[in-house]
């Protein structure tokens, strides 16, 4: 019994983000959703910049290119279909869980109002669920990804892998002060 009523939720989850991130996705495509340069409502275009609130400035940053806008909805019905299939449906989850916490932090910071918010904190969780419902496949995935073994504890093993940590970080930190040493020589651009 417990397995149906699993197998039941996670359908309904993934049928019911598919819906809804689809049609966010469709919205974007059809350029319903953020406003482009050639729709900026006569309200929000007389406002200086200045004086713009978070939202008319995100709203118009974010509709000013429609590739960008293509991409995201792209993105969105792509990751949203794969959801449908058991195959492809933890690639589904992969591909919205970004996509989703970068509406989740865009909402908070640059809304006024939380209806959208809350929404998308609704379809984050319900991913979240999904990756809980198919717990053993994604560890037997993390496990393929990472040649995780599954006997950790071994203290040789533990001591290996810190090593690995410790020399990833190491070869991390002289990357990044190489490339702030290249940025700071070449300029940073307009930006």
């Amino acid at each position: 019994m417990k397995k149906y009523i699993t197998e039941v939720l996670e359908f309904v989850f993934r049928a019911y983000v598919f819906i809804f991130m689809s049609v966010y996705g469709l919205g974007k495509i059809m350029g319903g959703q953020f406003y482009t340069p050639e729709r900026i409502p006569p309200q929000v275009a007389s406002i200086p910049l200045g004086e713009a609130q978070g939202f008319e400035l995100a709203w118009t940053f974010m509709g000013h290119s429609y590739a960008y806008v293509l991409f995201i909805g792209i993105t969105q019905m792509l990751g949203s279909l794969l959801l449908l299939f058991n195959k492809t449906k933890l690639i589904g989850v992969a591909i919205l869980l970004p996509v989703l916490t970068n509406i989740i932090v865009f909402d908070i910071i640059f809304l006024d109002k939380y209806g959208a918010l809350a929404s998308a904190l609704i379809y984050f969780c319900m991913l979240l669920f999904i990756l809980l419902f198919n717990k053993e496949r994604v560890v037997m995935a993390f496990r393929a990804l990472t040649n995780f073994p599954s006997n950790f504890s071994n203290d040789q093993t533990l001591k290996l892998r810190v090593c690995k940590i410790i020399s990833v970080l190491i070869i991390f930190a002289l990357i990044f002060l190489f490339d702030q040493v290249v940025v700071n020589m070449i300029g940073h651009g307009r930006g």
